[in-house]
């Protein structure tokens, strides 16, 4: 038996927690015999939902905190003073190695301050970014940064380009990706301050695959398979993607629903549409790692249920086996 992947999993961050964030570890014991998990949260309602559950109790271990970090409440503050929260727990299991990664569906802000000041950056990582997968017409990229560092500079987006070339390649299984400049058009002229000088940097790096300029109306169509953004853009592309996909499938739903025969078409078509559509679900390809620190942490949605906690879970075990942070030590640290 390989050695097991040890995992933190915040139990009380979330909208649906601990419910659905209890369900998702459930399913992914059950999916893995590979992963242990640790479980943080208040111990008499994780252990009550528990009880509902047949799992290998040798592989699961609840840690008692008695504390939860609100999504509304200010990250540097929420750390410093609640130090028995969950999130806390969890983020000091991967600082002191118990745990290889922690996976929280809890406040952004928490996450993001927590994964730097407590579990720490590689060193040499300036910053570390925030990656998700997001769907497109040609299966899937990654955006990278999303929300962690606003205001990054040119040599932090070469090494966030660095950083998603190893994640894509070794974790999602994508050849010598094709690795995207974010900017207002494809020309090398285009762009601001921080896209002017970044753009040649990213270009004379052999390390990565960089193919130019990429506009936002070209993301959705998969022409690369990293996105390099400062937090600001990427925050507001995936916001919007996430807002275009719910109101296009809003709009495609109530046309099915309108008449008689376009109820009997939707009829029809349903199993083909709904295998389509999960391939554009954010929920399949687990959450959003914040990468280049000295464990894993991954970031769900506030809104997540159980198989997206799952999915996360899951996507901690490649990350490990692949040795990762070792791959993005190496990688940072050439041409820097």
């Amino acid at each position: 038996m390989a050695e097991l992947v040890k995992i933190a999993v915040d139990a009380m961050g979330g909208d649906n927690a601990p419910d659905e964030v209890v369900k998702g570890v459930i399913e992914a014991l059950g999916e893995n015999e590979n992963i242990k998990i640790y479980l943080t949260g208040k111990s008499s309602v994780v252990n009550g939902l528990l009880k509902q559950y047949k799992y290998d109790g040798k592989r699961l271990e609840v840690i008692d905190a008695t504390e939860v970090i609100e999504t509304g409440e200010p990250p540097v503050m929420a750390i410093r003073k609640k130090k028995d929260s969950s999130l806390i727990k969890a983020m000091n299991l991967v600082k002191e190695g118990t745990c290889d990664a922690i996976v929280s569906a809890g406040s952004s802000g928490a996450i993001l301050v927590g994964g730097q000041v407590i579990v720490g950056r590689i060193k040499g990582v300036e910053r570390a970014p925030l990656a998700p997968v997001i769907p497109t017409m040609k299966g899937f990229s990654l955006l990278i940064d999303c929300g962690a560092n606003v205001d990054a500079r040119p040599a932090q987006l070469l090494q966030f380009a660095k950083i998603g070339s190893v994640y894509m390649e070794n974790v999602m299984g994508i050849k010598n990706p094709k690795v995207g400049l974010v900017n207002i058009g494809v020309e090398e002229e285009k762009g601001n301050a921080l896209t002017k000088e970044a753009y040649p940097l990213l270009k004379s790096c052999p390390e990565i695959n960089f193919t130019g300029n990429v506009e936002a109306r070209d993301i959705p169509l998969g022409v690369c398979d990293v996105y390099v953004c400062e937090a600001f853009v990427g925050n507001v592309i995936l916001k919007m993607y996430e807002g275009v996909g719910t109101a296009l499938l809003d709009r495609v739903k109530d046309g099915m629903m309108s008449t008689v025969r376009s109820k009997i078409g939707a009829f029809l078509v349903k199993p083909a549409l709904k295998k389509t559509l999960k391939g554009f679900s954010t929920s399949e390809y687990g959450g959003a790692p914040l990468l280049g620190l000295n464990g894993l942490v991954v970031k769900t949605h506030g809104s997540s249920k159980a198989n997206e906690v799952k999915n996360s879970i899951l996507q901690c075990v490649v990350f490990k086996e692949q040795n990762i942070n070792e791959r993005i030590a190496k990688a940072v640290i050439l041409n820097d």
